[in-house]
């Protein structure tokens, strides 16, 4: 039987899964490595660290499976965006991996988009100006660390560094270059301007290829440790964004993907590049006429984890103690609790925030609060927070390409039915949970199915996921939630000018952050 499979460079770990033509898991690895935050702001992660995770789990999953030669059609890549290693004339790493969490370049992205400059580069390369972006990055770099700056020769992603050690060839895919802040979308080549305020050229950056692109003659080690035949195609593939859309059945149009991990994302799938007027919402590239509009937040569970660990500490030992998942006793108290959390907000932004606000120094607040309100208003406003702020990044996409006409939503937070209520109602849409196993590595395999003919299109992928829930919305819900989303969102604007103020004091005073 032939097989294919989805490697996904992720944040915090590698993932590797061997699927057969059906979509069908045949074996799964999952290989993990440090983030280090030396300093405030830092989030890098070792390249060779990375290099060595990706090996392990490609290993371990082509050995489990014991294929032939023969049965292996392709392996296909998808990868956190944003990233960015230096290297030297010798392609050897002159800095880790600047992951998109990385902080460090908010200056300067505040100082690009305050001179107007940013924004006429975002209404080209569809990447709205934030640190995370390697444009930023670059920017930072050049300004702040001249020396190592002018001492690299070649400015690279995480998988771009992968795929060379693995083919002596410096490429990056159009989905992975539309995320940079350097590539132009509408003319699908760096451009011009970006490079000149980055400070770099073309011959510095990698040769840019379509995602379906197909790399062969694999490196003799690689091939020997993993097993994996030197013929065996290797398609670069996208980014782990677009390609989640793709494993979870949003590609056509009006169907919207909502994802809550650590982080969350809004996004939508279009037939050719668009830009926001007012610069909320990114456009990053999938394949030949099949473009994501939408928007990352940094804030989804990772939230959650702050409300279990600093405000729910007795639930989190008891639980422990129980062995059972101390979430489900956090939802089980929010539960009690009705639709709207009886006035009370909260607004998660404890690290910035990325869409739709696009502010590094947004922070966190609970507002309503009165002595009538209980931790289990605390809890289930938390939750709601969460939610409301990626119905306002829904509210820009809506403007911008119309409104969804079904929501497939993925992610940890799936596992609880009060959160996957709670996005039904807050949407005012029906919401489906597929049933979808690592979505990134499906849609990277099924990107290469394509690529390699083994599948007619992309569209093959419905028959790949079925169904867990569906989840209503409840009119007595949906009520309450319209008449809070206003409040939410008129505070969320009226703090910006205070948002700078108070991240000052505590950098100042604290080193937060």
């Amino acid at each position: 039987m032939p097989y294919m499979i989805g490697v996904d460079i992720g944040t915090t770990s590698t993932k590797a899964v061997l699927y057969d033509l059906k979509g069908s898991v045949i074996e799964y690895a999952n290989i993990g490595y440090p983030l280090y935050q030396e300093e405030d702001g830092m989030a890098e992660q070792d390249p060779e660290e990375i290099y060595a995770a990706v090996t392990e789990a490609i290993t371990q999953v082509n050995k489990k499976a014991n294929l032939s030669s023969s049965d292996l059609k392709g392996v296909a890549f998808s990868a956190a965006m944003h990233s960015l290693i230096l290297l030297d004339k010798n392609h050897k790493p002159l800095t880790r991996s600047i992951t998109w969490a990385d902080n460090r370049a908010s200056k300067w992205s505040d100082d690009l988009n305050e001179s107007g400059i940013g924004h006429e580069i975002y209404l080209k390369t569809g990447t709205p100006i934030h640190p995370m972006s390697p444009l930023s990055k670059l920017i930072w770099l050049k300004n702040e660390k001249p020396d190592l700056f002018n001492q690299a020769s070649y400015f690279v992603g995480i998988k771009d560094y992968i795929l060379y050690q693995l083919f002596d060839r410096l490429v990056i895919d159009h989905s992975l270059a539309s995320a940079t802040g350097l590539f132009n979308i509408f003319n699908l080549d760096w451009d011009e301007q970006a490079l000149s305020v980055a400070g770099v050229t073309p011959e510095k950056l990698p040769e840019l290829v379509e995602t379906t692109y197909q790399l062969t003659g694999l490196d003799k080690e690689f091939s020997k440790k993993t097993g994996i035949s030197r013929k065996v195609p290797f398609i670069i593939g996208a980014s782990d964004g677009v390609l989640s859309n793709l494993g979870v059945d949003a590609i056509d149009p009006g169907v919207a993907a909502v994802t809550i991990g650590t982080s969350g994302a809004v996004r939508m799938v279009i037939d050719h590049p668009v830009t926001d007027p007012k610069g909320r919402l990114f456009c990053y590239a999938l394949a030949k006429d099949k473009w994501v509009i939408g928007g990352p937040v940094n804030n989804g569970g990772i939230v959650f984890r702050w409300l279990r660990d600093e405000i729910f500490t007795p639930e989190k030992i008891t639980a422990e103690q129980m062995q059972i998942d101390p979430y489900e006793i956090i939802t089980q108290i929010a539960e009690k609790v009705p639709a709207g959390s009886d006035g009370l907000l909260f607004h998660p932004y404890l690290g910035g925030e990325r869409a739709p606000l696009w502010d590094a120094n947004a922070r966190g607040s609970f507002f309503g609060l009165t002595r009538q309100h209980t931790r289990a208003h605390m809890a289930r406003a938390v939750l709601e927070g969460i939610v409301f702020n990626l119905d306002m990044v829904m509210l820009a996409l809506t403007e911008v390409s119309g409104s969804p006409t079904r929501i497939q939503a993925t992610g940890g937070f799936a596992q609880s039915s009060l959160w996957r209520q709670l996005l039904a109602d807050i949407f005012e849409q029906e919401v489906t949970i597929p049933e979808s196993f690592e979505s990134s590595c499906l849609g990277a395999a099924v990107l290469g199915m394509e690529s390699l003919h083994l599948i007619a299109d992309l569209s093959a992928v419905e028959n790949m996921i079925g169904s867990t829930h569906v989840h209503q919305p409840q009119k007595e819900n949906f009520e309450v939630y319209r008449e809070l989303l206003p409040i939410f969102v008129r505070l969320s604007r009226s703090l910006s000018s205070e948002y700078k103020n108070i991240s000052d004091f505590q950098r100042k005073h604290y080193h937060q952050i």
